[in-house]
């Protein structure tokens, strides 16, 4: 019996940083300056953004605070000597955080304003999932990303996605071919051709 959004949310959660976490594993000693589709980032900078993500839940979710609380604390390098196990203790910290009882029902203050935690943790798993396939294809791993969590990241997406250019942190959507699969959509929207 398939489950309710907000009972499911963590285990999605936990998948896409399982997804992720593998895509970590697989970046070899001589990889990590290695460009990716993120224009701007090499593997190590992605890598660190999306440990940075993960770090924030536990102010945030488990303590309470804003992020103008938190201001810079969890900037610059956050993988140190060790990106492989910064990303997996990140990723431990924050799949705890979601899973606290009553952790989705919390308000957290993000950058934007007061916003529900399972709300927060859906963004999260959706970034997460994009960037698996950005850090795959910047190893040359395996890019296939989950059907389970490309629908979950496609529902996640698709309200806002027009607005994300125009952050400027996302590049434009690109056009969807007629018949696309579901990934080659999801990428499209965020301005990545898969």
């Amino acid at each position: 019996m398939p489950q309710s959004l907000p009972e499911s949310l963590p285990e999605q959660h936990a998948a896409a940083l399982r997804l992720f976490g593998e895509r970590v594993r697989a970046v070899a000693d001589g990889q990590w300056a290695a460009p990716t589709p993120c224009s701007e980032w090499t593997v190590r900078d992605l890598v660190n953004h999306v440990t940075g993500e993960q770090l924030w839940t536990v102010p945030l979710v488990t303590e309470g605070r804003t992020a103008a609380e938190v201001g810079d604390e969890l900037s610059g390098d956050l993988l140190g000597e060790d990106p492989v196990g910064a990303w997996e203790r990140a990723a431990a910290a924050a799949r705890a955080a979601f899973a606290a009882p009553g952790a989705l029902e919390r308000t957290v203050g993000l950058s934007y304003g007061p916003t529900r935690a399972a709300a927060y943790c859906a963004e999260l798993t959706a970034d997460c999932v994009v960037h698996a396939w950005d850090l795959a294809r910047a190893v040359g791993a395996d890019d296939r990303l989950p059907a389970g969590l490309v629908e979950f990241s496609l529902k996640e997406v698709m309200p806002y996605a027009d607005g994300l250019a125009a952050s400027g942190l996302f590049d434009a959507p690109l056009e969807v071919p007629a018949g696309a699969d579901a990934q080659t959509r999801l990428l499209a929207l965020l301005g990545r051709r898969g």
